[in-house]
């Protein structure tokens, strides 16, 4: 008698996840998100909201401004030579024929002359360069303004600022590699400026130029940071940048429906990312535009670098003006000997007022905490003019930065309009001196003058042009009331008021304690109260 077996399948794996269909596509992405758990961070950062208010996209530009410049300096990579070894130029640019001049700066001649394509890629390098400049400060300008570095967004504040520095350091290594004339007096005057910093001066200008100015490879060490160590950073900072941006979430500017912890906006998958990459091949096409059309640094024309020949009008990028403004409005002969060593106040004294004020910049977000006392989160923005105090310091820096960035040109200004140095020298001196106060004031007047403007529309209304006779003979013009949603907008921000002293526990009353109480009068002094729902429903019924 035979026993019949049957043979089962094997059991199971209880470990081994079911398979999905999909083909090898779906099977990888599964693979992947088994083991990295990739999904759950996909789908949390695509439900991010983003604000659509065109201001925030300063940001994007500077962001797809550096894609840019990432893209084209890589081109740009495969052709430039750092060395500045001494060649005579034998390419197709017959004014220089047979010219002595490094190889950095014949390598830089044959990519405009005699590389396919090579003179739009330097020219798209240097435009995107520029913007990416721009867009960070004017990004920068946004977020001062409106109050958006304020708790919980101050370190990324220190961030974008960092940023900004490194890209004006990015800038400047770059615009010096070709080792032309335009380069060469821009390096000089950095060395000068080294030199004349008190008992290291001498010695950090040989380590950095590897010997007397010129030295022997000072293009070769700006190379190696302006396409290893610099971007690198910037990577860094930017990423920094936007992981913050994402934790913390975006601001956004007050309006009906908007509260502290809502955002009006587009998530990132799928609307904000596809206005994005539209937005990206924009900037791209714009600054592909501009770079065919408008020559920049056309370093044929100055020829290679000499210390000789010092040519009148030649300017620096724009980013870096006010510190050279900065030189030149320093009355002379502010120099001395002591203890056997020139002593040249008129480079420390640029020196250390640009240090100065590009450290209160960065710091300012906690000096602001600091006099007002607020330690709440804010995540609606203010109008300028409801920051009336706020608006006018940043009215007045900019001021100062516009003076020193005006006496970059001062020989410009003068030969243009038929001026003389001297008289050209003394008037930005007055201005970056005296223009910041005279901006404070101004625009500190004007922001109390829009918010009782303000007050005013709230409680009355806006003029119609209509008038009407009354009954008894009056005539008076008709105000149209304003809408529910501009009515939020125009009451929605909160009236600080100076911090109080009080003893601390010993009963004392420090010297702190009043600095700081001081310097909340001084930044709430003038303030205009918003308009209460009270004082709203007597203009009503008035109106009734």
């Amino acid at each position: 008698m035979s026993t019949a077996t049957t043979t089962s399948p094997p059991a199971a794996d209880v470990n081994e996840p079911a398979k999905k269909p999909g083909g090898f596509t779906a099977a990888a992405s599964n693979y992947l998100d088994e083991r990295t758990g990739i999904s759950g961070t996909v789908k949390e950062f695509g439900r991010k909201i983003f604000p659509d208010h065109w201001s925030f996209l300063l940001g994007e530009v500077a962001l797809f401004s550096f894609v840019v410049i990432l893209l084209t300096g890589t081109f740009l990579t495969f052709f430039f030579q750092a060395s500045m070894a001494e060649v005579h130029y034998d390419g197709s640019f017959v004014p220089l024929k047979g010219v002595e001049m490094s190889v950095a700066m014949s390598s830089t001649l044959d990519i405009s002359f005699d590389i396919r394509g090579g003179l739009l890629m330097r020219q798209i390098h240097h435009w995107a360069a520029l913007l990416f400049v721009a867009a960070i400060g004017l990004h920068m300008l946004r977020i001062f303004f409106t109050g958006a570095f304020r708790k919980p967004r101050e370190l990324n504040w220190v961030i974008g600022f960092v940023l900004f520095i490194l890209a004006m350091a990015e800038g400047f290594t770059g615009y010096s590699l070709p080792d032309d004339l335009l380069s060469g007096n821009g390096l000089r005057i950095i060395d000068g400026m080294v030199k004349g910093i008190p008992l290291v001066g001498t010695w950090i200008s040989f380590l950095l130029f590897g010997g007397e100015f010129p030295g022997t490879d000072i293009v070769g060490r700006l190379y190696t940071l302006h396409i290893l160590l610099l971007p690198a950073i910037v990577v860094l900072f930017i990423a920094l940048h936007l992981l913050f941006v994402v934790v913390h979430k975006h601001t956004q500017y007050p309006g009906a429906g908007k509260t502290q912890q809502t955002v009006v906006g587009y998530p990132i998958l799928p609307v904000y990312a596809a206005k994005a990459g539209g937005f990206f091949f924009i900037v791209f096409g714009v600054l592909a535009l501009i770079a065919s059309l408008f020559t920049i640094n056309p370093i044929w024309n100055y020829g290679p670098y000499d210390p000789s020949p010092v040519s009148a009008g030649t300017q620096p990028d724009w980013y870096i003006g006010f510190a050279d403004g900065a030189l030149r409005l320093i009355p002379p002969g502010w120099e001395f000997v002591w203890l056997d060593r020139t002593w040249s106040f008129n480079i420390l004294v640029p020196l250390i007022g640009l240090g100065l004020f590009i450290v209160t910049v960065l710091v300012y977000p906690f000096i602001e905490a600091w006099i007002t006392g607020d330690k709440r989160e804010h995540h609606v923005l203010d109008r300028p003019r409801n920051a009336p105090t706020r608006t006018a310091i940043g009215a007045a820096g900019v001021t100062f930065y516009a003076g020193l960035w005006a006496a970059a040109s001062s020989d410009i200004i003068a030969t243009h309009f038929r001026l003389t140095m001297e008289g050209v020298i003394h008037t930005l001196q007055g201005i970056v001196i005296l223009g910041p106060i005279i901006a404070y004031l101004i625009t500190k007047r004007v922001c109390l003058a829009l918010q009782k403007k303000d007050r005013e529309i709230v409680l009355h209304g806006y003029e119609s042009g209509r008038i009407v006779k009354l009954p008894g003979g009056e005539f008076i013009e008709v105000h149209e009331p304003v809408d529910e949603y501009e009515r939020w907008r125009l009451v929605d921000y909160s009236d600080y008021k100076p911090l109080m002293i009080r003893p601390n526990a010993k009963g004392q009353i420090t010297f702190g304690q009043r600095l700081r109480a001081s310097l909340s009068r001084w930044f709430f002094e003038d303030r205009i109260a918003p308009v209460t729902s009270t004082e709203i429903e007597q203009s009503h019924g008035e109106h009734h």
